[in-house]
C-alpha cells in the first residue's frame, strides 16, 4: 500500500517525532510498502530527497509562527495527491503540527468525484503547551480534526486521561507507545568517549540527563536537589539547548562545582556508552510539554533505573514507579533527591530496577514492535 507522512520536519532534523516518523517511513519502506514524507525545509526551497530509501519532499516554508512553518506548497502537494491516480491508501498524521493538520482538514471537504479518501490516523504526540495565544485560535479547529481522522494514536494511556482534548474523543483512542532501537543501549561500545573516561576516573556514584536542555525539561530542580543528595554523587549533563547559560549559572550559584558536569551534545555513537557509565538516569521533567521521555527508554533499555516526575503524561507509563524507578511529583527538589539516595543507598534495588526495565523495554517499546502495531492498524484501515 502507499503510506504518506506528514509532519513539519525529517531526518537529518533531530527530534522525539521526527525520529519516530523517519523510523516507521524506513521500516514500511522495507517491509514493501510505498512510502512517502511530505513536510518543510529548513529554508525557501523545496527539494526532493531520498533518505535512507525513503523519498522525502521537503517544501519551502516561508516562516516560522509559534514553531510551526507555515508552508502553502506542502498544503498544495497534498491536496494534489488526493487526487492523483496514485493517490496515499493511508495518510498519517503527527500532532502538534497545525498547518499540517489544517491542509488535511481543507482536503477532507474537497470533493470526493468517486474516489475513496485515504484512510487518515494521527499520533497524538502532545497538547499545545507554551503557545496558548496559539491554541486559543486553534483549538476549535483541532477538536474537528481530531473528530475527522479515522483514527487517533496517544503514546500512552495517561495522555488520554490527562489531554482536554482527548477525552472527549478516547473512543476513537488507540494507544501505540512510541519505540527505540534497543540494541545500541543493550550493547553498548567497548571503548568510552574520553570525557567519559576521565570523569569515571574519579570516585563516587553517577546520575545521568540526557536531552535538550529547555525549561519543561526541569534540569534546574535536580541541580537545587544536589546539595541535599550523597556528596560523593555527580550529575552528567548531556545536551545543548537555551538553557544552559542559565543552568551553568545555577550550578555555580549553588556552588556544585565538579559535581555537575556539562558534557554538550554527544553523537548517537558515544551516547549509549553515557548510559553504560551511569547508576541512575534522572529525568525531572516539570511541564507537560514532556509528553513521554524517550530517554528513559533509553536508560531503560540499558539496564539503568529511573527517577521522574508524575505530569500526566507519558512519562509515568513508560518508567513505571516502584518496578523500573522511582516516581515523583514535579518540581520538587526536596522529593528528587530523597528518591535518588533511595536508590544510591540500595545497590540490590537499583540493578533489580534496572532488569525490570530492561525487560519492559524488550517488551514494550522496541521498534520492530512499533512496526508490527502500526502495520496491522494500516492493513486494518485500508481493507
Amino acid at each position: 500500500m502507499k503510506i504518506l507522512y506528514v509532519y513539519k520536519d525529517y531526518y537529518p532534523v533531530l527530534g522525539g517525532i521526527e525520529n519516530y516518523t523517519r523510523y516507521l517511513a524506513e521500516a514500511m519502506q522495507k517491509r514493501g510498502h510505498e512510502v512517502e514524507a511530505l513536510v518543510t525545509s529548513q529554508d525557501r526551497r523545496t527539494r526532493r530527497e531520498t533518505l535512507n530509501g525513503v523519498p522525502v519532499l521537503k517544501t519551502a516554508r516561508w516562516l516560522n509562527l509559534s514553531s510551526a512553518p507555515l508552508s502553502p506548497r506542502l498544503a498544495w502537494e497534498y491536496w494534489r495527491r488526493l487526487f492523483s491516480r496514485n493517490r496515499p491508501a493511508i495518510v498519517h498524521l503527527q500532532t502538534p503540527y497545525p498547518p499540517g493538520e489544517l491542509a488535511w482538514l481543507l482536503g477532507s471537504f474537497l470533493p470526493k468525484f468517486g474516489r475513496k479518501r485515504p484512510a487518515t490516523l494521527l499520533t497524538y504526540h502532545s497538547d499545545i503547551i507554551k503557545q496558548k495565544r496559539l491554541l486559543t485560535f486553534y483549538a476549535p479547529f483541532l477538536r474537528l480534526v481530531l473528530r475527522r481522522v479515522d483514527l487517533i494514536l496517544p503514546t500512552s494511556p495517561n495522555y488520554i486521561e490527562s489531554s482536554p482534548f482527548l477525552r472527549p474523543v478516547r473512543d476513537k483512542c488507540q494507544v501505540v507507545p512510541l519505540g527505540i532501537p534497543l540494541e545500541p543501549f543493550e550493547n553498548p561500545p567497548g571503548t568510552a568517549p574520553a570525557l567519559l573516561t576521565e570523569i569515571k576516573n574519579k570516585p563516587g556514584p553517577l546520575l545521568l540527563f540526557t536531552g535538550r536542555l529547555r525549561y519543561y525539561k526541569g534540569l534546574q530542580y535536580l541541580l537545587e536537589a544536589m546539595p541535599r543528595i550523597n556528596p560523593e554523587a555527580r550529575v552528567v549533563v548531556v545536551g545543548v539547548g537555551p538553557q544552559e547559560a542559565a543552568l551553568k549559572e545555577s550550578a555555580a550559584r549553588l556552588n556544585l562545582g565538579e559535581r555537575v558536569i556539562f558534557a554538550g551534545e554527544v553523537t548517537d555513537g558515544e551516547l549509549p556508552a553515557y548510559y553504560a557509565g551511569a547508576d541512575i538516569f534522572v529525568l525531572p521533567a516539570c511541564e507537560r510539554s514532556e509528553a513521554f521521555g524517550l530517554v528513559q527508554l533509553e536508560a531503560m533499555a540499558a539496564g539503568k533505573p529511573v527517577v521522574s516526575t508524575e505530569l500526566g503524561t507519558g512519562t509515568s507509563y513508560a518508567n513505571l514507579d516502584g518496578e523500573t524507578g522511582l516516581v515523583v511529583p514535579p518540581a520538587d527538589p526536596a522529593a528528587l533527591a530523597s528518591a535518588i539516595n533511595t536508590l544510591l543507598d540500595d545497590k540490590e534495588l537499583r540493578e533489580k530496577m534496572g532488569r525490570r526495565g530492561q525487560e519492559r523495554t524488550r517488551a514494550e517499546f522496541g521498534l520492530l514492535k512499533l512496526a508490527d502495531r502500526i502495520e496491522e492498524i494500516y492493513i486494518r484501515l485500508s481493507s
